[in-house]
C-alpha cells in the first residue's frame, strides 16, 4: 500500500481556519476554505479530518446548508424573538432555538422607520428575520430583514412517561393534541409536573413534537389551575426591571397646586376580596338655596398617570397587558404592585395622589354641573360591600359606625336621588350571576358559591357610571380624542331571531319601533315570575352586542347614555388611564396629560379590546378548573339544575348552588333522533316530539369532572320540559343566528362592566 503523504507546506493550521470562518461568516464552508487557501488533492481528505475534529470539541458548529461557524457567535442572518422594551423604548431580543448552556448574548433591534412608517408597532413576541452585527463581545445589532410574526405554537400540560417516551398531555379545554417529547428537550420534568411548551417544527407523521421551555410545578396543587389559564392565554406575569423601578422609585406627590381633600371623609367600598382599593367616595347636602334637596357628590380615584408617565416603560407594559386579570388565589396586575397594592390603592389613613371629580346634582338625581380636580386624598375608611350593607340596614358595627353621621348616612341619602335619575333613564335591566371560589389557606378549594349582590354593590355602580359620564362629557367638550366605553343596540339579524323565538310564546317584539333598553326590559317584567323567566332572559342576553373600547363615539345602548367613558379603575384598566391623561389635558391639570401624538387611539381601542376578552375568558376557564377540583370528590351525586345552552351535540347544564357548567352529551339522551330546533332553543325527539328548552330545570348526576381542562359530564335524570304552556313553532324557520351553537358562556355574549364581583350589567 502506498504511504500518504503529508499536508502541502502551505496548509492552514487549525488556528488559521478557524479565524477564517470567523472572518468570513457568509462564505465558510468546506469549499470555501479549500479555495481560500488553495487546497488540493489528499489534502482535502486532511481539511475535513480537521473540519471534523474541530466540530467534535466544540469549537466549530454546522449549519444548514453546510456553513461552518464559531459556536459562540451568531450566524450573519439569524431568526431573533423581542423580549423586551426598555425605558428607552429600545427592542432587545434573543436568539430563536438557543440550546447553549451560557445565557444568549444581546441583541439590540436597529429600529426601521420605513417598517415603522408602514406597519404595527413590534413588540414582545414578535419574530424577525435580521442581518447581524456583533459590536463586542456577546453583544449584537440587528438590523430587520422582515418581520416574521409572533412565536412558534405554544402547549401547555401535563409531562407523563408513556411506553418510556416523553409526553405532553393537552389540557386544552378544546381537545388540543398531545405532544412528545424527547429526552433533550424535557428540562429535567418529572412525570406529573405541569410544564410550558413550544411546538418544535417536524415533517415526521405521527404524534406532533413539543420542547419544555417551563417548568410550571406539581398538578396536585389547586393553584395550578390559574396558571393553565394564564399560560394557555399568553398572559404576561413578569414585569421588565426598568417598570419595576420606576413602580419602587415612586412617592406621594406634594401638595403643590393640588386640591388639598385630607380631611374630607372620603370612604372605599369594596368586595371583601378585593385586592386594591382605587375609588372613594363622598356626599353632603348642597348648600346652594336653589338646588333644595339636592347633593354634592366627589369620587376620587388614584391619580394613576401621575405615575404611569406617557412613554415610560410602566405605561408601554401597561398596554401590553390592557388590564388586571383577577383568579380565585392571585391576580395577574397591570402596574408592578409597587403601584397597583402601594401607591396607587387608597388604604385608610394613608395620604394618596387622586384624580377627582365633584359632581353637584338635584333632588332627583339629575347633574346640575360637575368639576374635575386633582388632589391629595386620605381615606376614612374601608368598608366591605356587607359591612356597607349592614350599616345601611341600620347595623354598623365597629368599622362602619364611627363613619355613620359624616360619611355613610350621607352617601346612602344622594344615592337615593342617584338612583331616581337612573330608574327614568331605563337602562337594561339584565343581571348575570357570578360564581365566587372560596380558598383556604393552602390554596384548596372549600366553597363554590353565587356571588352575593347587595344593594350597596348598586350604590356604587351608579356613583361610577355617573363619573365616568362626567369624563366623557368633559374631553368631548375639550375637542380631545377620548376612549369610549361603547355598546351598540343589537343588530338587525339578533333582532329577528329574538323576535322570531318571542313569538313562540306569544310575546310581541313589532317592527320599526326605535329601540331603546326599556323595550327589553318590558319584556322582562312581562315574563317574570313565570316558567318562562329565566329563558326569555337568556335568549335577550344573548340578542345584545359586547362593549368595546373605541375613540368613535356611538353610545353606549345598555347603560342607555349617549356619552360613557371609563374613568374610575386606572389601576387595572388602561383605558381609564388615557381617560385620566385627556382629562389632566382637558382641565390644564398638569404636564402629564395625552402626548401630542396621539392618532393611534383607534389601535389602542382595538388591542386593549382584546386583552379585555382574553382576561374574560382566562378566568371564566380558572373558575371552571376550580369548581371542576371542587365537584371531582362527588362523581356520581345528583344535582338540581337549568339547561343553559342547547345545540347540536348535545345539552349544557348549570348546577343551581355551585354554578358549574357542564354537557349532557345528545347520544346519552337515548334512542330517539333528536332534532336541534334553533329558533326555539330546543333538542325536539322526531317521535315522541319530547323537548329539551333552554331554561328547563333538569337532575342530572355528575359522570365526569376534569380539573385540568375544567370540562364536566352529567348524565340526565330527571326534567320537566315543557313547563308552563306548550310553545308553539313560529309561522317560519329561524335564521338560526342566535345563539347557534355557542354555550352561554361564549365572552360575545358577556358584556362587562366594572368588575367588583356580583352580578354582571352591561357597563
Amino acid at each position: 500500500m502506498a504511504k500518504r503523504k503529508g499536508p502541502s507546506p502551505n496548509f492552514p493550521s487549525r488556528e488559521e481556519i478557524t479565524a477564517f470562518i470567523a472572518e468570513n461568516p457568509v462564505r465558510a464552508n468546506k469549499r470555501d476554505i479549500a479555495r481560500a487557501f488553495n487546497i488540493r488533492g489528499d489534502d482535502r481528505i486532511l481539511l475535513k479530518s480537521i473540519l471534523r475534529g474541530l466540530i467534535s470539541e466544540g469549537l466549530l458548529e454546522q449549519r444548514p446548508g453546510k456553513q461552518l461557524s464559531d459556536p459562540t457567535k451568531l450566524p450573519n442572518v439569524a431568526v431573533v424573538e423581542i423580549v423586551e422594551a426598555d425605558v428607552d423604548g429600545e427592542l432587545w431580543a434573543r436568539p430563536v432555538g438557543w440550546k447553549e448552556d451560557r445565557d444568549p448574548p444581546k441583541i439590540l433591534v436597529v429600529p426601521d422607520h420605513r417598517r415603522r412608517a408602514a406597519g404595527p408597532a413590534l413588540g414582545p413576541g414578535d419574530r424577525l428575520l435580521c442581518r447581524m452585527h456583533e459590536v463586542e463581545t456577546d453583544k449584537y445589532e440587528a438590523r430587520i430583514i422582515r418581520a416574521l410574526g409572533q412565536g412558534s405554537d405554544r402547549v401547555i400540560g401535563v409531562y407523563e412517561m408513556v411506553e418510556g417516551r416523553g409526553r405532553i398531555r393537552s389540557t386544552d379545554r378544546k381537545g388540543g393534541k398531545d405532544h412528545d417529547v424527547t429526552g433533550a428537550d424535557t428540562m429535567g420534568a418529572q412525570p406529573g409536573e405541569l410544564v410550558y411548551a413550544e411546538v418544535v417544527p417536524s415533517r415526521r407523521h405521527g404524534r406532533p413534537q413539543a420542547r419544555i421551555i417551563e417548568r410550571l410545578g406539581s398538578t396536585e396543587s389547586a393553584r395550578s389551575l390559574s396558571l393553565i389559564a394564564i399560560h394557555s392565554h399568553d398572559i404576561p406575569t413578569v414585569f421588565p426591571p426598568a417598570a419595576i423601578e420606576e413602580a419602587e422609585n415612586s412617592s406621594v406627590p406634594p401638595l403643590g397646586k393640588r386640591t388639598d381633600l385630607r380631611n374630607v371623609p372620603l370612604i372605599t367600598i369594596d368586595p371583601d376580596e378585593a385586592r386594591d382599593f382605587d375609588d372613594a367616595v363622598w356626599a353632603a347636602p348642597d348648600e346652594d338655596p336653589d338646588n333644595l334637596g339636592g347633593w354634592q357628590i366627589i369620587v376620587a380615584i388614584a391619580d394613576v398617570s401621575h405615575y404611569v408617565r406617557p412613554g415610560s416603560a410602566l405605561d408601554r407594559e401597561a398596554l401590553k397587558r390592557g388590564n388586571s386579570v383577577y383568579f380565585p388565589d392571585r391576580v395577574v396586575p397591570m402596574l408592578p404592585e409597587a403601584l397597583s397594592a402601594g401607591m396607587c390603592s387608597l388604604k385608610p389613613g394613608e395620604v394618596r395622589a387622586c384624580m377627582a371629580v365633584q359632581i353637584w346634582i338635584d333632588a332627583h338625581g339629575h347633574k346640575r354641573r360637575h368639576k374635575f380636580i386633582r388632589g391629595l386624598m386620605r381615606s376614612a375608611g374601608r368598608l366591605t360591600y356587607r359591612q356597607a350593607q349592614d350599616a345601611f340596614d341600620g347595623n354598623p358595627g365597629e368599622v362602619a359606625g364611627p363613619l355613620m353621621d359624616v360619611a355613610i348616612k350621607p352617601v346612602l341619602a344622594a344615592h337615593r336621588a342617584l338612583a331616581k335619575a337612573r330608574d327614568q333613564r331605563g337602562p337594561l335591566g339584565l343581571e348575570i350571576p357570578e360564581r365566587r371560589v372560596r380558598l383556604d389557606p393552602g390554596g384548596e378549594v372549600v366553597k363554590i358559591e353565587p356571588y352575593p349582590v347587595l344593594p350597596s354593590n348598586r350604590l356604587i355602580e351608579d356613583y361610577m357610571i355617573a363619573a365616568n359620564v362626567c369624563a366623557a362629557e368633559s374631553i368631548e367638550a375639550a375637542r380631545l380624542p377620548c376612549m369610549y366605553r361603547i355598546h351598540a343596540e343589537p343588530t338587525q339579524d339578533k333582532l329577528i331571531a329574538l323576535r322570531e323565538f318571542l313569538e313562540t310564546l306569544d310575546i310581541p317584539l313589532a317592527k320599526g319601533q326605535r329601540l331603546k333598553p326599556d323595550l327589553f326590559n318590558r319584556i322582562l317584567d312581562r315574563v317574570r315570575g313565570t316558567p318562562h323567566e329565566h329563558l326569555v332572559h337568556q335568549v335577550v342576553l344573548r340578542s345584545q352586542a359586547q362593549a368595546v373600547y373605541s375613540p368613535d363615539n356611538i353610545g353606549h345602548f345598555g347603560l342607555a347614555l349617549s356619552r360613557y367613558a371609563h374613568f374610575t379603575s386606572p389601576i387595572r384598566r388602561y383605558a381609564d388611564v388615557l381617560v385620566h391623561r385627556a382629562l389632566i389635558s382637558a382641565g390644564k391639570l398638569g404636564d402629564d396629560g395625552l402626548p401630542r401624538d396621539h392618532e393611534d387611539f383607534r389601535e389602542i381601542g382595538e388591542k386593549i379590546s382584546g386583552t379585555e376578552r382574553r382576561a374574560m375568558a382566562a378566568e371564566r376557564e380558572a373558575t371552571d378548573r376550580y369548581t371542576a377540583l371542587y365537584l371531582a370528590k362527588l362523581v356520581g351525586a345528583q344535582f338540581p339544575g337549568r339547561i343553559s345552552g342547547v345545540n347540536r351535540f348535545g345539552l349544557f347544564v348549570t348546577l343551581n348552588e355551585s354554578g358549574a357548567d357542564g354537557l349532557i352529551p345528545i347520544r346519552t339522551l337515548g334512542t330517539e333522533f333528536f332534532h336541534h330546533d334553533e329558533t326555539r332553543h330546543a333538542l325536539v325527539g322526531q317521535k315522541t316530539r319530547t323537548s329539551y328548552r333552554l331554561g328547563d330545570n333538569v337532575t342530572v348526576r355528575l359522570a365526569e369532572a376534569e380539573p385540568l381542562t375544567g370540562r364536566m359530564r352529567f348524565d340526565l335524570l330527571d326534567s320537566s320540559p315543557g313547563t308552563g304552556p306548550a310553545p308553539r313553532r313560529p309561522t317560519r324557520a329561524g335564521s338560526g343566528k342566535l345563539g347557534k351553537d355557542r354555550d352561554r358562556n361564549t365572552p360575545s355574549r358577556r358584556p362587562k362592566i366594572k368588575g367588583k364581583g356580583g352580578k354582571k350589567r352591561v357597563r
